[in-house]
């Protein structure tokens, strides 16, 4: 995760980017510390995802995965 941007998170474009780095969420971290919180339940995320940037149901299914895949690798 490191310095990276939210946009280097699967699902993530520039638009749903700028809209979360507006919510207070511009590095990938922070959402991930988000997904953490919110106890990597899938359903309670996606929803999180959408009311916060706008985000369909794929973007925020793929972004899910992604973050899903690095913790159960990296933690």
């Amino acid at each position: 995760m490191a310095e990276k941007p939210v946009t280097a998170l699967a699902g993530i474009g520039q638009a749903l980017g700028d809209r979360l780095g507006e919510a207070g969420f511009n590095k990938a971290y922070i959402v991930l510390g988000k997904f953490l919180m919110l106890e990597k339940h899938e359903e309670r995320f996606v929803e999180w995802l959408k009311e916060t940037c706008s985000a369909n149901s794929k973007q925020a299914g793929d972004c899910y995965t992604c973050l899903k895949t690095w913790c159960d690798a990296f933690l």
